[in-house]
């Protein structure tokens, strides 16, 4: 089985949900991640601090420079990551539109790299 990153897109300086809409919201995220374990396809999941929290690590010249991050300024970032088997994309979508249903934000599905194949 393939794994596939589903990517919670976050846009930039929305206003967080009340803790009551929070306190929804991870019961459904709970609920999706028990049926993603139930099915076998659960390999890892977990929600991300905002970017300013990040920093950098590059290499210039030789030496290892570290800066606050994040790398880019964009409308939306990184929120959270789930890792899940699937047996190919039409499966994977459907794991992300049951995500996008327990987070109501929009969810990018990628495929991993086949470490054989390259593709």
């Amino acid at each position: 089985m393939k794994q596939y990153l589903l990517s919670v897109v976050t846009p930039t300086g929305a206003e967080p949900p009340s803790p009551e809409a929070l306190k929804e919201i991870m019961t459904d995220v709970a609920a999706f991640h028990d049926e993603l374990k139930a099915a076998g396809a659960w390999v890892f999941a977990g929600g991300l601090h905002a970017p300013d929290t990040a920093t950098v690590v590059r290499v210039d010249g030789g030496e290892t420079v570290m800066t606050d991050g994040p790398f880019i300024e964009g409308k939306e970032y990184l929120g959270g990551i789930c890792i899940v088997k699937a047996p190919d994309l039409d499966a994977a979508l459907e794991w992300g539109r049951k995500a996008a249903t327990a987070i109501p934000l929009p969810i990018e599905v990628r495929p991993f790299v086949d470490e054989e194949s390259g593709s």
